[in-house]
């Protein structure tokens, strides 16, 4: 009984530590870089999930595939066929046809230099709050090979597709000392000067780049809210059982010692 006991508080610590580290991983996932804005949590609203699979189709699956993903699994947005058929499929691609692109890994190489990442799961992969803060410090930067740089991925590969919707504006830096090395100069962002205007406001931006994140992420892990709610079930389960096998061993015990 003390062996079970022992086994059950494992387990308890075990899935305690797992919460702690994907906690600090977290919180830690923007050190050594610009700091990360918060994404906001939408996986749960349908609606904001549909506005960003609309933004993700239009302007980010022409060279990006999310192969991983077919269109038949956006019902569980609460899209139906139709619906998927005649706003989102903008090919001759079916509903239960993967969500892939006409451009070749070949192609690709010639044109960009190397291939486009796939993007089924990128929000596990860099995060929501790096995506976040991604799509939304785009600069003008007349230096680089496609005219636009990024504050999060300095010297980026990819132009900013986004562009219309936010409008052309420049990052502004101030050289500072390094408050490491008092002997060197450091370029510090100090703030964005806009150019011309998109056809947002910055705020309505803001909403379609959260929608954007937000499907992406749910892209990722389609069944990740099911899973925090077993997950919750589990855990309450493995709490209730070892306060019951705790009790029961200090009964069983009680009159032998």
């Amino acid at each position: 009984m003390k062996q079970i006991l022992h086994t059950l508080m494992g387990v308890c610590q075990a899935a305690s530590l797992v919460i702690a580290l994907g906690f600090g991983l977290s919180a830690n996932a923007s050190e050594g870089g610009f700091p990360l804005e918060k994404a906001p949590d939408r996986v749960s609203s349908n609606a904001s999930l549909q506005n960003g699979a609309k933004i993700f189709v239009n302007y980010c699956l022409n060279c990006h595939a999310a192969a991983s993903m077919r269109y038949n699994r956006l019902r569980d947005i609460g899209l139906t066929d139709q619906q998927i058929k005649d706003n989102l499929i903008l090919t001759d691609a079916k509903v239960g046809d993967l969500m892939t692109i006409a451009m070749t890994p070949k192609d690709a190489k010639v044109w960009f230099g190397k291939v486009p990442p796939d993007l089924s799961v990128e929000a596990r992969a860099r995060g929501t709050d790096w995506l976040y803060t991604y799509f939304r410090t785009f600069y003008k930067d007349d230096t680089t090979q496609t005219g636009w740089n990024n504050l999060v991925y300095p010297n980026v590969g990819m132009p900013h597709v986004l562009w219309q919707l936010q409008g052309e504006r420049v990052a502004k830096f101030e050289e500072r000392k390094d408050p490491h090395d008092a002997s060197r100069m450091e370029k510090v962002f100090v703030g964005f000067e806009q150019l011309t205007p998109g056809t947002m406001k910055p705020q309505e931006y803001d909403d379609n780049i959260a929608d954007l994140v937000a499907f992406m992420s749910w892209m990722a892990e389609p069944v990740q809210l099911e899973r925090k709610r077993i997950g919750v079930v589990v855990l309450l389960f493995l709490a209730i059982f070892t306060l019951l096998a705790w009790r029961l061993n200090k009964a069983y015990w009680k009159d032998i010692h």
